[in-house]
C-alpha cells in the first residue's frame, strides 16, 4: 500500500461557498431547484444501466482478505501506484473519507446508507446539479465507466466529476478533482480503484445519506526486532501542503508510512 496520510477538515466557515456539498454530508439540497435540475438533466440520461458486476461490490458479494485494506465501510484494493490519504474531522479526530491521489489528480471515496429498495443516486445528483447552476456554475451528465456521472464547473472555474453508486442498502460517492475531473486518462486509474472498492455496509439501522463510518485501518502487529518495527510500525512523518479538494481547501497534510 502507498503512503496514508490524515488530512484535517477545514473549518466550516472556511469552506468554499460554490462548494458542492460538505465532504461528510449529502445534504438535503433545495428541494424545488434540485427537482427542476434532476428533471432538465434528466431528459440527457439515456444509455444502457451499470452494472456493479465488475465491482464496486457490496461485502455479501466477495470474500474479503488480503487483497483490501480494511477503513471499516470501505475496504480498498491494495496499491502501490497511488497515495492514500484520510480525511479527519477536526473537532472528533473521525474519519470522514479516504482520498486517492495520484499526482495532481485526487478521487474522494465515502460511502452512505441509501433505502433498501430504492437508489439515492439520481435525485442526489439532480440536487447537486441545481446547487451549481443556481451559484453561476455548470453541470452536465454523461455516461461514464461506473454508470452515470455529473460533471460540474463551479463559478471559479476549477472542474469537478461525480460519480454515485447505488448497492444494497449503500450508496458510494466517488468524486474527481485535478486534471482527472477533465481528463480520462488522469481519470483512468483512479476510477479503476474505485471500482474494485467493497462496501461493508453493517446491519445497523441507518437513515438515508447518513456517512458509513470509517476508520483506521488495523495495525499490524510489532516486528520481532527494532530495526524491522522501525520499517513497518514506527510512523515516519513528512508534511506537505495540498489542496485536496473537492470539497474543502486543503490544510496540512501529515503522511504516515
Amino acid at each position: 500500500m502507498a503512503l496514508f496520510g490524515r488530512r484535517r477538515a477545514a473549518d466550516p466557515a472556511d469552506r468554499d461557498a460554490a462548494a458542492v456539498a460538505s465532504s461528510g454530508d449529502l445534504g438535503e439540497g433545495d428541494s424545488d431547484k434540485g427537482t427542476e435540475a434532476g428533471d432538465r438533466v434528466g431528459d440527457l440520461e439515456l444509455g444502457t444501466p451499470f452494472s456493479r458486476a465488475r465491482g464496486p461490490f457490496d461485502s455479501s458479494e466477495v470474500s474479503l482478505g488480503d487483497d483490501w485494506v480494511d477503513f471499516g465501510a470501505i475496504h480498498l484494493p491494495r496499491t502501490d501506484a497511488v497515495e492514500v490519504r484520510l480525511e479527519l474531522d477536526q473537532s472528533t479526530d473521525t474519519v470522514l473519507a479516504i482520498h486517492l491521489v495520484d499526482g495532481p489528480s485526487t478521487a474522494q471515496l465515502q460511502a452512505y446508507a441509501a433505502p433498501r429498495t430504492l437508489g439515492v443516486w439520481p435525485e442526489i445528483r439532480g440536487e447537486i446539479a441545481g446547487s451549481v447552476t443556481a451559484q453561476g456554475g455548470l453541470a452536465e451528465i454523461a455516461d461514464g465507466v461506473l454508470g452515470k456521472e455529473l460533471r460540474v464547473r463551479l463559478p471559479d472555474g476549477s472542474a469537478m466529476r461525480l460519480h454515485g453508486v447505488d448497492g444494497p442498502r449503500w450508496f458510494l460517492r466517488v468524486v474527481l478533482s485535478g486534471p482527472a475531473a477533465t481528463d480520462e486518462a488522469a481519470a483512468e486509474q483512479l476510477l479503476e480503484l474505485a471500482r474494485g472498492v467493497v462496501v461493508v455496509r453493517g446491519g445497523d439501522a441507518m437513515p438515508p445519506r447518513e456517512v458509513l463510518p470509517l476508520r483506521l485501518p488495523p495495525q499490524p502487529p510489532p516486528a520481532g526486532d527494532d530495526e524491522a518495527a522501525g520499517s513497518e510500525g514506527a510512523p515516519e512523518t513528512t508534511r506537505n501542503v495540498d489542496d485536496l479538494r473537492p470539497f474543502e481547501r486543503g490544510p496540512e497534510i501529515t503522511e504516515v508510512r
